[in-house]
């Protein structure tokens, strides 16, 4: 797990680059089999080192690390032990927090959001680190890759450490562009049928995926 381990501190400093935590606020964990490598409570994630990601299996129980997990573990075991293995990214981002704050659902604004199974739940308030927390998101996650927080944040999960990452970029992005669209008026979603129109163009393009020169139509 040394190399999960190395590459959750290297997406902690991308998330603090970006703006997308401060501080203490967030966590990542990915599992591989039994075992989930995740951020240890009150680090720095500016300054997370390998150190700073402790590896616990799947019941809680610390295996390697010296720290005790983040104290949102729970959470990330409950969508872990529900969903296989993968990663989870779980921040303060700005503009997904102030969104959570405000509105029950992000609907999809753009079709990007369908990369995370389309409108975006907003889990109601329930405060961090408890059982109860974990429950809902893992059952707001059932058919969709992200999830909000009211009043607290973001949760995404993907196949991979990028994946998930990705996605957090994708919800955070869509939460600023509602914003934006919000100070020119009411914004415009996607209906169903539309949604369904691009999904088809996206499986026929092959839309997001690198291709070789020559196969088939560019993706993006």
């Amino acid at each position: 797990m040394e190399g999960i381990r190395a590459a959750i501190a290297t997406a902690c400093h991308r998330l603090a680059r970006e703006g997308l935590v401060v501080g203490t606020a967030g966590n990542i964990s990915v599992r591989r089999g039994d075992l989930v490598a995740l951020t240890a409570t009150g680090v720095t994630l500016a300054d997370a080192t390998v150190a700073d990601v402790t590896v616990v299996d799947l019941a809680g129980e610390v295996v390697a690390g010296g720290l005790r997990p983040t104290s949102e573990a729970e959470l990330h075991l409950g969508v872990h032990r529900r969903f296989g293995d993968g990663a989870i990214v779980h921040t303060h981002a700005p503009a997904s927090t102030a969104f959570a704050c405000v509105f029950d659902e992000l609907p999809v604004i753009h079709y990007q959001l369908l990369e995370v199974g389309g409108a975006v739940p907003v889990v109601p308030f329930i405060p961090f680190g408890t059982p109860e927390l974990a429950a809902a998101v893992v059952a707001a996650m059932a058919d969709r890759q992200a999830v909000l927080l009211a009043n607290h944040g973001a949760v995404t999960r993907g196949a991979t450490l990028a994946e998930a990452m990705e996605r957090t970029f994708v919800v955070e992005w869509a939460c600023t562009l509602y914003e934006k669209a919000s100070v020119l008026g009411t914004p415009k979603v996607l209906g169903d049928g539309q949604q369904r129109a691009v999904r088809d163009v996206m499986a026929a393009l092959r839309y997001g995926r690198p291709q070789p020169h020559g196969d088939g139509p560019a993706s993006r």
